[in-house]
């Protein structure tokens, strides 16, 4: 497909906005959630057969109605001394017209510990200006996709594109101000506004994910759409390392490097390992997940593998394990998943 319909404008927030916002904080970065983690989960057996042991949230988090579990990424986290650790960050939205208005987005941040893993959580803010105030109010996205790239966390804002935040910047707040009964904020940094061709149909971004290689690394982002609709597109963007952000034309746009438009029906996330890539599907509340593997255009399918409601992806280091999460309340898990070739 022709890529130049698939446009993402860079559009910066004003250091000085931020910065008015942000400095009334006290800035902790990853690491001082890390070290502040409230929350205590467990692990748990699963009966589908790829799956190994799973990260069960505590009953709050397994039940709420108000906040659904979307995105999922993985990573191996060094901290001030150098020290590394395994994380794994997840991202969930307001459910409902309420929770949309009114809790926005968060990040949840797990130490995967095998004993017992914990976790806190982190509100997903954007700064504003009103009548001449300047404050934080909650980003009110789906969340569907997370991916960190070095400083920077990636997230799927479907129609509207991405979402970018830097984790240093992830904040302590002060005084009154109590980030929503969150004990941690994250600022947004910028974003990249999704410009469609008006010969092409508006692309949803529905998930993200990251796909390394020694010739470049590429921002892969794909949409949710059931079976008959035609949303199953898949675009791939490149990355600057040097900056963390995707490469752009001069005037800021960032173009895919490619489309592709054989996705599967009902796709909620995906990972690529190499030229091998790992497509999830949902099939409704009370139904088992697939997982798909293969390459664009040749994917197999591997039915009811996974626990109901599967949705992002996420390829661990050394490509060893997938994982995923669920969402539907009291059947919510961090899962990891055995990769099959």
């Amino acid at each position: 497909m022709d890529v130049a319909g698939f446009g993402l404008t860079l559009t910066p927030v004003e250091p000085a906005l931020r910065g008015n916002v942000v400095d009334r904080f006290r800035r902790v970065g990853l690491d001082g959630v890390l070290a502040d983690l409230d929350r205590v989960g467990s692990w748990v057996d699963l009966p589908e057969p790829d799956c190994d042991r799973a990260i069960r949230w505590d009953d709050r988090d397994v039940d709420t109605p108000r906040w659904y579990p979307q995105g999922v990424e993985v990573d191996v986290h060094a901290d001030v001394a150098g020290t590394e650790r395994p994380v794994v960050l997840t991202s969930w939205y307001g459910h409902g017209a309420l929770g949309h208005a009114l809790l926005g987005s968060r990040l949840s941040v797990i130490d995967p510990d095998p004993d017992a893993p914990r976790y806190g959580h982190v509100l997903l803010a954007q700064v504003v200006r009103l009548l001449g105030l300047t404050f934080l109010q909650p980003v009110r996205v789906h969340a569907g996709g997370i991916v960190r790239y070095g400083d920077h966390l990636y997230v799927a804002a479907s129609s509207g594109g991405l979402r970018v935040f830097r984790l240093s910047d992830i904040a302590r707040p002060v005084g009154a101000w109590r980030a929503r009964g969150h004990r941690h904020v994250l600022p947004q940094h910028t974003a990249y506004r999704a410009v469609t061709a008006e010969t092409v149909r508006p692309m949803v971004y529905s998930f993200v994910s990251l796909q390394r290689g020694a010739d470049g690394d590429h921002l892969v982002a794909g949409e949710y759409g059931r079976t008959g609709t035609g949303k199953h597109r898949l675009v791939r963007y490149a990355l600057d390392r040097s900056t963390g952000l995707l490469a752009t034309r001069p005037d800021g746009q960032a173009d895919p490097v490619q489309v592709i438009d054989s996705g599967i029906p009902r796709m909620q996330g995906v990972a690529v390992d190499g030229e091998h890539w790992t497509i999830s599907a949902s099939a409704g509340e009370g139904n088992a997940g697939d997982l798909w593997t293969g390459r664009p255009g040749a994917f197999v399918r591997r039915r009811g593998v996974l626990p109901t409601g599967p949705e992002d992806l996420a390829l661990e280091a050394g490509g060893r394990r997938v994982w995923t999460l669920t969402e539907w309340p009291s059947r919510r898990w961090v899962v990891p998943v055995r990769p099959q070739r």
